[in-house]
Parts: C-alpha cells; structure tokens; sequence
C-alpha cells in the first residue's frame, strides 16, 4: 500500500510557539515511517512559512530557507500541502488554533486533523464558548466580559480569575485577591486581547477529559489536575514537576461519568470533530462545570490529552492513527456535499 503522506504543520505566530514545536516533534517520532510520508511546515513568530522534509533532525537545525509570507500566491506551501494526504496542524492559540489555518486548508480543499473553521473560532473564544454552552443547557464556570470600554466590574467576590477571551496555556491571566490586582490583571489581559473575562474561582477539583472522534466522539478516562502552584498557571503546565495527573480523578463515580458525558456533549454542541480536551470542574457538593474545550490540546506523549487516552487503553501512536483517519473519514463525508 502506499504510505499516506501527512504534512505537520507547526509553530505559528502565538506565545504558544515553543509548545506547539515541542508538540510536533513528538507527532514526527511516533508516526510509523512504515505508513506514513511526511513533510513540516514551520511558521516563525513572525509569520513566515518554511517546509521541511519532515525530519525530526532536520526541525533541530537552523538555516534552513524561508518561503514567501502567506498569502503570497506565488509561494509553494499551498502547492506542497495540495499534494499531501492529510495536515495535521499542532498549533496552539491564535493564528492556528482559532479556525485561521483551518480556514486556509478547507479553501486548499486539503483534509486535515481535527476541530473545524466553526468549532475552531468557537472554542477559542471563552466568551462565545460559554455563550453557546449555556443556551445549549450545560453548566459552565460563571463569568463576566469586559471590553475597553467597559470599565471595571466583578461580581463574584475575590479571589477572582482574569484571562484574554482568545488566548491559551494560561497566558496574561491573572488570579486577583484584591481590586489593585483586579485593575492590574486586567491591564495585562488588555495587552494580549480586545475582549477580557472576569471569571469566578470555583472551590473543587480540577478534572480534564479527552475526546475523540467526528460524529460519534468518546471520552476518555478523566485526570485530576494537581498544580505545584497556587494555580495551574503556564509554569505547572509546562515545567517538570509543575503539575501532577491523578488518574481517575478523586472524585465520585458519578462525578466521574458526568464529566465524561459534558465533554462529549460540549464537544458536540460546538461542532467539534477529531480531537479536544474538556477542562472542567468539579464541586465540593458534586456538581460539574465545564470551563473550556482546547480544540487543538498539547501533544506530546506524556501531554494530557495522550496520557489519559493511554490510560484508557487507546496508546498514542494508535491515537494518531484514529486522528489521521478521522480527518480523511470527514473530508470524503463532506466532499459529497452539494454547494
């Protein structure tokens, strides 16, 4: 059979840069070259995009030359990811994560690895997500939106969360204990975007879950979140030691089963295909909160979203099959639709 070529595209021009690299080369090493043929496509903090054998030795090296700024009509990126099987984007955050990349490769008419345009830009934005969430029925952590012209407000007491609306790895939030802090926090996330959530702090046990799958997704076994921090901020998620995964999570059977049924449900309800990890909540009395859906979740092998699919029996280069299907399966489905 001939090897399914599949182009990895990485990096981006978010914060989030180094993760999505870190993501990527993991991807590389465990796809079986056996199976599969593959190139990189790395876009640079400032935009510019470069191909790449697909090598993970090559990822490592410097000098290697740039291609042309997208949109440039005259670049080879388009042409190069016209010819391949299916991309599999491992971009985190903005320029990549929030529908733009997806939007690229559906007008390349190129299948690709997980959410959509909709549920990309859906789910990046906390605001619209919760918004979608809560007509749809499902309990989420509750919050306020602040635009510059806003002004102050928090409803929900201190200690109080501050996030950009559009933004991941929680970076520019702000965990305020004061209304100094609050204005401070929210100064910060201003920096980062035009739309700022003030988030209540919920009293319970962070659990996440994973999701797989188009039109019929599963849960995987959740994973309790244990920061060595007083909050699961950028350093615990991704230095050594900076968080601990219990899995399953210390919580009720019934705890359990109701996270796994709002992520999946969470997942449908905002379009999602492929892939997405739920970051929830569960309460003191029991109740689940869902907080937010991370579309294109970190991916490497100890990465949560990996380790609790792992856990649940499915190992990762499995799972990057059943990603890499998925999005095949879902590009044939939709190509016989009438326009």
């Amino acid at each position: 059979m001939a090897k399914v070529r599949v182009a990895v595209v990485m990096g981006g021009r978010s914060s989030e840069h180094d993760v999505s690299l870190a993501s990527a080369r993991s991807v590389l090493d465990a796809l079986d070259p056996a199976r599969y043929e593959t190139l990189t496509v790395e876009i640079g903090r400032d935009g510019r995009w470069e191909l790449g054998s697909g090598s993970r030795g090559e990822l490592e090296r410097d000098g290697r030359s740039a291609v042309e700024t997208l949109p440039v009509p005259t670049s080879r990126v388009p042409e190069s990811l016209a010819g391949v099987d299916v991309v599999f984007p491992v971009l985190h955050g903005p320029f990549g994560e929030d529908g733009t990349v997806q939007g690229l490769l559906e007008l390349a008419n190129v299948p690709y690895v997980g959410a959509g345009v909709t549920a990309s830009a859906l789910c990046m934005d906390k605001d619209l997500f919760k918004a979608v969430l809560r007509d749809k029925g499902i309990p989420v952590t509750r919050s306020v939106t602040l635009l510059r012209t806003s002004g102050v407000e928090n409803p929900f007491g201190y200690p109080v969360f501050v996030k950009p609306a559009r933004l991941g790895s929680s970076v520019g939030i702000t965990k305020a204990r004061s209304e100094a802090e609050l204005r401070a926090g929210i100064e910060l996330a201003f920096k980062h975007d035009e739309k700022v959530l003030v988030e209540e702090f919920v009293r319970g046990v962070e659990v996440e879950c994973s999701v797989l799958g188009n039109e019929q997704p599963i849960a995987s076994i959740p994973g309790e979140i244990v920061a060595n921090a007083d909050w699961y901020d950028y350093s615990a998620k991704y230095d050594e030691g900076g968080m601990e995964l219990v899995i399953p999570p210390r919580v009720s059977q019934a705890a359990i089963e109701r996270v796994q049924e709002l992520s999946v449900e969470a997942f449908r309800v905002t379009d999602c295909e492929g892939m997405a990890r739920a970051d929830c909540f569960v309460r003191e009395d029991g109740e689940v909160l869902v907080n937010e859906l991370n579309t294109i979740p970190g991916f490497t092998a100890t990465s949560v979203y990996a380790k609790l699919f792992e856990a649940s029996g499915i190992p990762y280069e499995e799972l990057l099959e059943r990603l890499v299907q998925l999005a095949l399966e879902r590009h044939e489905r939709r190509a016989k639709l009438k326009y």
